[in-house]
């Protein structure tokens, strides 16, 4: 993203993307998915720790199950994607998940759930998501343009951001109305509701330059080298893969600590998810300001720093008292500073990315940076299991300090805009010759 200077020509006052874009009906898509997932992000946990009675490392093994097709099936998930439409992948993901989240409360009507099956439903939903994000991702720059992709960016991280603002809230009345089980129907419709939508997305074929003949390992390496052979990207990808992997081993104890040690309601729950998306939807909307006066690195390493420290200092007050209102304030503050860090990489790394190469670096991206989070959850659970939920989550929190290291060892630290995009229609780098 760009910044206009003095005597520069005026950027246009709002983002509007051309008629028939297909932007929208995927904003939309995506806007109505989000509300019924932030019932689940409260709904699945619960279901194991209430109906089923789960110890804290089978909820952390619940976790590991929700990320770990990021980690299976990422990178030759990206290649795939580059090779298919992108609406019906979008559709079918969609589909997937919503006919997976039903078997939930079916299976609780007959009295036949059990972990195993929850652990199969996190797992399947996980490999939808696999196709669905990286398919998405690949989406949007063909849809908005590369000077439209960090307004896009930004307008989807708020949709999401307010209605995981009702979102929690609305789960945590609903478990305890309904049973955590029923509950998860809502995300199921919302799924339903979504592949709708995306059906009036403009079809989006296969991408020029694909080069007929190539293996699915030759392109899974040149999304590798693509990566990790560029500083900033590299950078970004460790960046958000510490973060991660320290994040989800306090994140997967979180609920264990608030609904199993402290004995709080679905509803007080669902509080901490609530100030987290207010947090996140402030600051996404207080990204372009901050970027713009700091400088996209600076702007990053610091969302990184302010966001670690915000939510280190909230772990003392998680407690059954008043000290509980402080915490969910400190919480909903991270997340205010991390969306500066989220939204900017987003547009940095689909602008940097010429257009064939979308699916596998985005595929790359997400193999590293959601791979690490069953990680996460599994050193989370056994941290919980042995040692208790709260010293995982200060184990967690100390750990997310770490991730502005790569930032400070990049050029990032001292770039101000984006690239101007000339990557977005470089040609595909061959493959390597081997010796």
């Amino acid at each position: 993203m760009t910044h206009p200077r003095p005597g520069a020509a005026p950027r246009p006052r709002r983002f509007a993307p051309a008629p028939g874009s297909g932007f929208r009906p995927l904003w939309i898509a995506d806007t109505v998915s989000q509300c019924g997932s932030a019932v689940t992000l409260l709904g699945l946990p619960l279901v194991a720790i209430g109906t089923l009675g789960a110890t804290p490392f089978e909820v952390g093994m619940l976790v590991v199950s929700e990320y770990l097709a990021f980690l299976l099936i990422g990178l030759p998930a990206g290649a795939w994607v580059d090779r298919l439409p992108l609406r019906p992948v979008m559709i079918a993901g969609d589909l997937g998940r919503a006919a997976l989240l039903l078997s939930v409360p079916v299976a609780a009507w007959w009295d036949a759930l059990t972990l195993p099956q929850l652990y199969a439903v996190a797992f399947g939903m996980s490999v939808c998501t696999v196709f669905f994000d990286v398919a998405a991702q690949s989406a949007l720059p063909r849809l908005v343009g590369g000077a439209g992709l960090v307004r896009a960016n930004v307008r989807l991280e708020a949709s999401r951001n307010i209605t995981q603002v009702g979102g929690p809230g609305l789960a945590g009345a609903l478990v305890g109305a309904l049973t955590a089980p029923v509950a998860l129907a809502a995300d199921a419709l919302s799924y339903g509701l979504s592949a709708l939508f995306l059906v009036r997305v403009r079809p989006l074929g296969r991408r020029d330059g694909e080069r007929p003949g190539t293996t699915l390992r030759a392109e899974i390496a040149e999304g590798l080298r693509f990566v990790f052979g560029n500083p900033a990207l590299r950078a970004l990808t460790l960046a958000a893969a510490v973060s991660n992997l320290c994040g989800t081993i306090g994140a997967s104890m979180l609920l264990v600590l608030l609904a199993g040690d402290l004995g709080m309601s679905p509803l007080l729950c669902g509080a901490v998810f609530t100030a987290e998306a207010v947090g996140g939807l402030i600051g996404s909307l207080l990204t372009g300001r901050i970027a713009t006066r700091w400088g996209q690195g600076r702007a990053m390493c610091a969302s990184v720093v302010v966001s670690g420290l915000l939510w280190l200092l909230a772990l003392p007050f998680y407690r059954a008292d008043w000290r509980f209102a402080v915490a969910v304030a400190l919480q909903g503050l991270g997340w205010t500073a991390f969306m500066t860090f989220k939204v900017v990489s987003v547009a940095y790394r689909q602008r940097l990315c010429p257009e064939p190469l979308l699916g596998r670096m985005t595929a790359t991206f997400r193999f590293v940076v959601w791979g690490s989070m069953p990680v996460g959850a599994l050193v989370g659970g056994l941290l919980g299991q042995h040692f208790g939920a709260r010293p995982a989550l200060w184990t967690g929190a100390l750990g997310e300090l770490l991730a502005v290291l790569p930032l400070l060892l990049s050029p990032l630290r001292t770039a101000r805009e984006l690239p101007s995009g000339a990557g977005r229609s470089a040609p595909v780098p061959e493959p390597a010759a081997r010796p």
